[in-house]
């Protein structure tokens, strides 16, 4: 079986083939498990630090869009 061809295994678990439905996962709970990961903080994308004064001069731009 070429790669192309290889069933595609879940983003999560990794143990069960990915459901249309729920692509790239196999089933909701996976999905919902993964999302859970995002919201606590427990994935993170990594990016440099801010710096304190930079975060406060964006909260004191008062212009509208």
């Amino acid at each position: 079986m070429s790669p192309v061809q290889e069933a595609r295994l879940c983003v999560y678990c990794r143990k069960h083939p990915v459901e249309a439905k729920w692509r790239p996962f196999c089933s909701e709970r996976c999905k919902l498990l993964d999302l859970a990961n995002w919201a606590d903080g427990t994935y993170r994308v990594a990016a440099e630090p801010v710096h304190p004064a930079t975060v406060a001069e964006d909260n004191t731009d008062t212009s509208e869009f």
